[in-house]
């Protein structure tokens, strides 16, 4: 619901209009909302990828977005993930990642036919998934102007998963032989899903899973037989990163329980020569979502996924200064 001013505020001096806009691809219809100064001209724009868990553009994730850029110049565009809300499209296909990074460089494509909008100024934004989307899009797309990545793994899915699991587990207070025992079945299933192991052992771990206590906190179900989380565990974010010469802002978060930030950071690190275009920045205390003070037991709740919002200030900070030594902030 909008905002009842108090009567004794003053009219903004920055008023923001929101256009909604459409664009194609893969046959489907994608839609979105572009936030932008009003009268502004030859605007930058950031393109939001999706968390995830956060397909609609209505998602908390995306409001520091729309409430701190527009005022700053910045417009930012942030559509329905296809077979969610407006968009057309599969959601079955929610896990293809190459199909979800070419729907945001068509959403840039689109903006860059726009003449409101400055098309050397466009780039990409995404936090989890949507972090390595970006990664993928700026790849596809050499002339994006920046590229921002936050709490993307430089892992694979599986060891992502694993990590992920395993700290699970431990917040909710599981002894370490079940840990173990949860990782053990996951590497097993993720063997034969690679095709590397043999089906039977496979199918003798799910089995044995699905009898324990923690089966419903393993991450599990449905992966033996998955292709996406196949073809999830084949993709590889650093080829990605290879790939692109696009100025590339990666950002963690000190406190992230859900992705290696630790062997990402040595990842990054011993591959710098590679990527001069990165910049690569941690943030004290930040978990996952770039919020702090957040109860480790609150930031592993599926209730709790609906109200991601980052607030941390060292990261609205970093990402203002960042957009402006690149230039698309302008002073």
């Amino acid at each position: 619901m909008p905002t009842v001013a108090p009567p004794w505020a003053i009219a903004s001096r920055t008023p923001i209009e929101r256009r909604e806009l459409a664009f194609t691809n893969g046959g489907s219809l994608l839609r979105g909302t572009l936030y932008a100064p009003r009268g502004g001209r030859e605007l930058p724009v950031v393109i939001a990828f999706h968390g995830a868990q956060a397909a609609s553009r209505d998602h908390p994730l995306y409001d520091h977005l729309k409430t701190m850029l527009p005022p700053l110049g910045v417009a930012v565009f942030v559509f329905d993930r296809r077979g969610t809300g407006a968009s057309g499209g599969d959601d079955a296909r929610k896990s293809d990642f190459d199909l979800l990074a070419a729907d945001g460089v068509a959403a840039f494509r689109m903006l860059a036919a726009d003449n409101q909008i400055d098309p050397r100024r466009i780039g990409f934004w995404g936090l989890s998934q949507g972090g390595w989307l970006t990664l993928l899009a700026a790849e596809k797309e050499p002339r994006a102007a920046f590229a921002v990545a936050v709490s993307a793994p430089m892992a694979g899915a599986g060891v992502q998963m694993n990590f992920a699991v395993a700290n699970v587990m431990r917040i909710k207070g599981y002894k370490q032989a079940d840990i173990d025992a949860a990782i053990a079945a996951r590497e097993t299933i993720d063997r034969y899903a690679r095709g590397e192991g043999d089906r039977a052992s496979a199918e003798r771990a799910d089995a044995e899973a699905r009898k324990q206590p923690w089966w419903r906190d393993s991450y599990l179900s449905g992966n033996l037989d998955d292709p996406t989380w196949r073809g999830q565990m084949a993709a590889d974010p650093l080829r990605a990163l290879d790939g692109s010469r696009v100025p590339t802002l990666m950002i963690f978060g000190q406190a992230d329980p859900w992705v290696p930030v630790a062997p990402s950071l040595a990842a990054l690190d011993a591959s710098a020569a590679r990527h001069p275009n990165v910049t690569l920045r941690v943030i004290d205390g930040a978990d996952h979502s770039m919020m702090l003070g957040v109860d480790p037991k609150a930031q592993i709740d599926p209730a709790g996924f609906g109200k991601l919002a980052p607030d941390a200030p060292a990261y609205l900070g970093l990402l203002a200064s960042w957009l402006t030594e690149r230039g698309v902030m302008r002073p």
